[in-house]
C-alpha cells in the first residue's frame, strides 16, 4: 500500500482514530496522540491486526512516550440524536481540542475530516499507513474494550466482555430476551426493533 507523509516543515503531526462505530452499544471512543519524532515504539499497526496483549503493551509504550495524547468521545445520546457518523466527527474534534500541544497537522483515518480550524488530511486505511494513527487506533481501542468489560457487570447478560457492543448472536439474542439497556443505541435498527424495554429502568 501506498506509504503516506506529512507535508514538508510539519513538527507535531498529530493521528486520530476512532473505535466503536458499529456497535449497537456503547460511545464511539476517539484518540488523538503526538508522537515524537525519535520515538522507540516498536510494534504499531492498525489495532484490529493486533492481540488484546499486545495492544495493552502498545498502550503503555504510547502513553509513556507521547508528547502529547487525549480521549475523545461522543456518548449514546449524541449518537442517537445525531447519527453516528456525526457524533464520531464530533468526538475527533474533541480529542484534538483536548490535547495539551496543538498541532501543526492533523492525519485522520478515514476519508473524512471533522469541520476545525485545523490543517489536516483524511487518510483511507490511514491506522496501518501512518504510524501515529495507529497509536491513535490503539489507544482508543483500549480505553473502549476496558469500559465495556466494566459495563459488562453493571449489565450482565449481553455479553458485552466478549463481544464489546457488537451485534453478535448471543448479544443478539439476549437483546430481544432482556430489551435495551440505557447504553443501547436506539437509533440503530436491531435496537430499535427490541421487542422488551424494561431492563433500561433496573441500573
Amino acid at each position: 500500500m501506498k506509504s503516506w507523509k506529512p507535508p514538508d516543515g510539519v513538527k507535531r503531526l498529530a493521528g486520530v482514530d476512532e473505535v466503536g462505530r458499529g456497535p449497537l452499544a456503547g460511545d464511539v471512543v476517539t484518540a488523538a496522540v503526538i508522537l515524537p519524532l525519535d520515538h522507540e515504539i516498536i510494534g504499531l499497526a492498525d489495532s484490529k491486526s493486533l492481540t488484546a496483549r499486545q495492544r495493552e503493551n502498545l498502550y503503555e509504550d504510547i502513553i509513556g512516550q507521547a508528547n502529547s495524547w487525549c480521549i475523545g468521545r461522543a456518548s449514546v445520546e449524541e449518537i442517537d440524536r445525531f447519527n453516528i457518523l456525526q457524533a464520531t466527527l464530533m468526538a475527533m474534534r474533541r480529542a484534538v481540542i483536548g490535547l495539551s500541544l496543538q498541532p501543526d497537522f492533523v492525519a485522520v483515518d478515514g476519508n473524512r475530516l471533522p469541520q476545525w480550524e485545523y490543517n489536516g488530511e483524511a487518510v483511507v486505511k490511514g491506522d496501518g499507513r501512518v504510524e501515529v494513527i495507529s497509536a491513535a487506533s490503539i489507544l482508543a481501542k483500549v480505553v473502549r474494550d476496558r469500559e465495556m468489560q466494566n459495563l459488562d457487570v453493571k449489565y450482565p447478560g449481553y455479553g458485552f466482555a466478549a463481544n464489546k457492543g457488537y451485534g453478535t448472536p448471543q448479544h443478539l439474542e439476549a437483546l430481544e430476551r432482556l430489551g435495551p439497556t440505557s447504553i443501547h443505541r436506539r437509533s440503530f435498527a436491531p435496537v430499535s426493533y427490541g421487542v422488551k424495554d424494561e431492563q433500561s429502568d433496573l441500573f
